[in-house]
């Protein structure tokens, strides 16, 4: 039979703290509830476990090491307790098998059952909170489930990328998807920017151990408009102008996310000269934002002889400063 102290991996001369440690660390490697599919981790399990039963507890281990009694903790019939009176076949001494009321110190908290978070960490607690406790009375139930009904590890994640226009995600839109075959319904608010990602709770794959649902995130693509960009709130448009237009002034017709509306040209505009909309931008909770035009001058790219008469009786205007 193996030694015990060479079951948990320590030497003779390890503290109690050192036991208790080893055996932890063991307990969770082996632990049936993480490997169902390995058979020989229970019988691991089980063995580290009565190592535990005995190397635990001070008085047990201190037979144990004086040879009284032997690793399932029967008494051996050598050392004092093996001639005096009681049931064994030497004397004094019964045994007791690995059971959640020894009086070996348990590692995981009160003798009355395992605290599984001193195994597996804070981090899941809520996995193992209170499952030795409910393990008799669920364990022949439909779906066990070690972990928790609230606390199983969740379903996959599930991704995709949703194409949507300018307008729609500047405007806002409401959008039918399907995933996992079912139809989503996804409200996109005004002024989602490319790239944001929506999460759509418990709308992913589901648990294989009766856990929640995983989650589902949409990333937004948005298709580039023809002539709109946004800054923010802002809107923006350039919006060419002819010579005649830039000299003269002129009132053009102008598309906005409510529709075309009529701006003023001033007179003796310059190119990258700017007009401003108020309020006719995004509008969301943190606001509304304008339109904001850019004046763009183009000549004519085919010749216009009474355009070049007017400009040759012009006088040059310095316009620069170089």
């Amino acid at each position: 039979m193996r030694d015990l102290y060479d079951i948990l991996g320590v030497s003779k001369s390890a503290s109690d703290t050192d036991i208790k440690s080893a055996y932890r660390k063991l307990a969770r490697k082996y632990h049936p509830d993480l490997n169902k599919d390995d058979k020989s981790a229970a019988e691991k399990f089980k063995e580290v476990s009565g190592a535990y039963e005995v190397l635990g507890d001070k008085e047990k281990r201190k037979k144990y090491d004086a040879g009284e009694i032997d690793a399932e903790g029967k008494p051996t019939g050598f050392g004092a307790s093996g001639f005096g009176g009681g049931n064994g076949p030497f004397g004094g001494g019964t045994y007791r098998t690995y059971s959640s009321s020894s009086t070996a110190e348990n590692p995981f908290g009160d003798a009355g059952g395992f605290d599984f978070s001193s195994i597996f960490g804070d981090d899941i607690l809520s996995a193992f909170s209170g499952a030795t406790k409910r393990r008799s009375r669920t364990r022949a139930g439909a779906g066990y489930n070690p972990f928790g009904s609230s606390a199983a590890p969740k379903g996959l994640d599930v991704s995709m990328t949703l194409d949507i226009d300018f307008t729609d995600a500047a405007k806002g839109v409401k959008k039918s998807i399907r995933m996992n075959n079912k139809t989503i319904s996804l409200n996109i608010p005004s002024g989602t920017i490319e790239g944001q990602s929506f999460r759509l709770k418990g709308m992913g794959n589901p648990s294989p151990a009766g856990g929640e649902n995983g989650d589902a995130y949409i990333k937004i693509h948005i298709r580039p408009h023809a002539y709109f960009k946004a800054d923010g709130l802002n809107i923006l448009l350039d919006l060419p102008i002819s010579i005649k237009e830039a000299v003269l002034g002129a009132k053009i017709m102008v598309p906005t996310l409510k529709g075309k509306v009529k701006v003023t040209v001033p007179p003796y505009s310059s190119s990258d000269d700017k007009l401003r909309l108020k309020g006719m931008g995004i509008e969301t909770s943190k606001g509304k934002g304008d339109e904001i035009i850019t004046l763009k001058i183009k000549a004519p790219k085919n010749p216009e002889p009474v355009l070049e008469q007017a400009l040759n009786v012009l006088q040059d205007t310095p316009q620069r400063e170089f």
